[in-house]
């Protein structure tokens, strides 16, 4: 039986909404933190598990233990839309793992295979596209939603994520579940067809604040340098008062970002600066570093750490020195606030929650918290 349904397929996606949706006939699931990623099955193909990424592209060569684990149980023609994620085992209780599902896309064959068995990745589903014969996108999402967990995909490295119509309930996840690495609540309209490309669901994402030191800057890509700034780049100090450099903010509209090249120009600095010369080797997080991402510094002009600005935040990955995850929001200057006092403590720590509590099912029934 061939599959109805080929790739590439483009995911259906969501638009961000400030709070829980209070209408009726909402299905209200968890967000997870990982890559997206679509699943084909077709037990009778020559390929018969092929893994999707958003943007059509094959993660097969980078997860293998997925798809073993999905070639070893499910034996019928089907479409899935889910999340790959990697748990970090805790005794404090497990959590999503964001740095290691990202070292994951490696170009080395060997690495692969090792981080397969070192840091094996979970399959979180959370919609169903085909079955057998019949295309679903066509039908209602509770009605998907049924045929999915029919499925019985509870298995190790491969899951069915917990829905709930009721949105205290949806409330109450999307304050605990952070807690495991999650990122804020999916809302989905429960007699909704799957659109692929479009932004139809609701998502409703954390959002934080922080007063960062900025002490460098980009020039914006595509003008003359000096003209117009592409993004700032922010620090906070550590319990010792060392400088670390833990993200961007950028996003600025036109008018802004030429006000800006000449707001901060005063503070351009070939002098002594925290993230150069012999004082920004000892340990500290630097911009524009060489990683595996890129194999050049990418270049920033430092500038005299005096500006203190205010920025929203959804999340922040890594261990201490940590780094904001994506690209911080401008909210206000804060010329008030000393640039020393900016420090890592300032950003909120979830409380601890058991990632098992959501991927067991247990969160219906109240879960269980971390210490």
């Amino acid at each position: 039986m061939a599959l109805l349904l080929s790739p590439p397929v483009k995911p259906m996606l969501a638009a961000p909404v400030d709070d829980i949706p209070r209408r009726g006939g909402l299905l209200f699931e968890p967000k997870w933190d990982g890559f997206r990623c679509l699943v084909f099955v077709d037990p009778a193909g020559s390929d018969p598990v092929f893994l999707q990424s958003r943007t059509g592209k094959s993660f097969n060569r980078y997860f293998p233990e997925v798809l073993r684990t999905v070639a070893e149980h499910v034996d019928r023609p089907v479409v899935l839309d889910g999340e790959l994620v990697v748990v970090r085992r805790d005794p404090d209780g497990d959590r999503l793992d964001w740095d290691a599902l990202g070292e994951r896309i490696h170009p080395a064959a060997s690495r692969v295979r090792l981080l397969a068995e070192r840091t094996p990745a979970t399959f979180v589903a959370f919609d169903l596209l085909a079955l057998d014969d019949r295309d679903l996108t066509g039908v209602g999402f509770a009605q998907r939603r049924a045929a999915l967990t029919g499925l019985d995909l509870d298995r190790s490295g491969l899951r069915t994520t917990p829905a709930t119509d009721d949105a205290d309930t949806a409330a109450e996840w999307f304050r605990l579940f952070e807690g495991a690495g999650l990122d804020g609540v999916i809302a989905k309209d429960a007699g909704g067809t799957y659109q692929p490309g479009k932004r139809v669901m609701s998502k409703i994402k954390h959002s934080r604040t922080a007063d960062c030191v900025v002490a460098g800057l980009r020039w914006h890509t595509g003008t003359e340098p000096g003209t117009a700034v592409g993004s700032l780049l922010l620090g906070l100090h550590d319990e010792h008062g060392v400088l670390h450099h833990v993200g961007v903010v950028g996003a600025f509209p036109a008018a802004q970002r030429r006000a800006l090249a000449s707001e901060l120009s005063g503070l351009v600095t070939s002098g002594e600066h925290p993230w150069t010369g012999p004082q920004a080797e000892d340990g500290r997080r630097l911009p524009g570093a060489i990683n595996r991402w890129r194999s050049s510094e990418q270049p920033w002009i430092p500038l005299r750490p005096e500006r203190v600005v205010e920025v929203s935040y959804d999340h922040t990955e890594g261990e201490r020195p940590a780094r904001f995850r994506h690209t911080t929001q401008f909210v206000r200057w804060r010329p008030d606030r000393d640039p020393a006092s900016c420090r890592y403590d300032q950003l909120d720590e979830p409380t601890r929650y058991d990632l098992d509590s959501v991927l067991f099912g247990d969160v219906l029934r109240g879960g269980r918290r971390g210490e």
